[in-house]
């Protein structure tokens, strides 16, 4: 039996996960602001943004039994071309989907070593490998946070510690709908492809192709596995399309400017 450790566990894929790992016969600590329908496991109220409340979550989740698998899902999206953007816009966005994050591994890190190792998830999204205009801000978290975890396996895997970024496409979570944020829009970003985003994305709130459930299940699933896992999870076929066209595309900008590259290397 594991003990998961999940942020942003009232809905969405937190909620889920809570839902798959208690199926699998694993305990939960399920954490969020707002723990008033999380009954059905041991809840602590808890806001990313707030460093003291992370020591103090994480103490009583040790002390009720430890942690083996830390959970990262609290997080939401920002709409707005990046000229849109204010500086308490993107404060607030790094708060919540890197900062916070950063804080809750360093808190448990110490936890997982003294246990001889344990599972750290990172749900990323599609959108921190191919980003979209008018969702610079949530790129440039979901990048952050992936660059952050990719490192962060390198460095904790000597202690038994794995990480897995899981990368989500469309989902029916509600994360383009009730959690969704915009920033002032500009007139300007109207008829561009910014715009157009901010236009059509609620629309497909409830009606994405991906099963939250299904995508919960495949995380429990990798971090039950007893062979090593990759990096990184995909999740959903747009993520997988998307994913294989830009790591295509940056393969073939790569062939464009190698004598290039390689001649800034000669001496003067």
């Amino acid at each position: 039996m594991k003990r998961w450790f999940i942020t942003g566990a009232s809905s969405g894929f937190g909620r889920e996960i809570v839902r798959a790992a208690v199926a699998a016969g694993d305990a939960v600590v399920a954490t969020a602001r707002d723990v008033s329908g999380l009954t059905d496991v041991h809840a602590i109220p808890l806001d990313v943004t707030d460093p003291g409340r992370i020591d103090a979550a994480v103490a009583e989740a040790v002390a009720s039994g430890g942690i083996d698998v830390l959970v990262n899902n609290a997080g939401h999206g920002l709409v707005g071309a990046l000229e849109e953007l204010s500086d308490a816009d993107l404060r607030h966005l790094l708060e919540v989907n890197v900062l916070g994050p950063a804080t809750l591994i360093r808190a448990v890190l110490p936890h997982l070593r003294a246990r001889g190792g344990g599972h750290i998830v990172q749900m990323s999204s599609i959108g921190g490998v191919v980003a979209n205009p008018g969702h610079a801000a949530y790129a440039i978290t979901k990048f952050a946070l992936e660059g952050m975890s990719e490192a962060l396996a390198a460095e904790v895997a000597c202690f038994g510690v794995r990480v897995t970024i899981v990368e989500p496409g469309p989902f029916r979570t509600g994360f383009a709908g009730r959690s969704l944020r915009f920033s002032t829009a500009l007139p300007a970003y109207a008829d561009t492809p910014a715009g157009a985003l901010r236009a059509r994305i609620t629309d497909q709130d409830g009606i994405q192709p991906g099963d939250p459930a299904r995508a919960a299940e495949a995380i429990v699933r990798t971090v039950h596995a007893d062979e090593p896992t990759p990096l990184r999870l995909p999740l959903g076929a747009v993520a997988l399309d998307r994913m294989n066209r830009a790591l295509h595309r940056r393969l073939v900008e790569i062939d464009e400017v190698t004598e290039l590259a390689r001649w800034t290397d000669r001496p003067a």
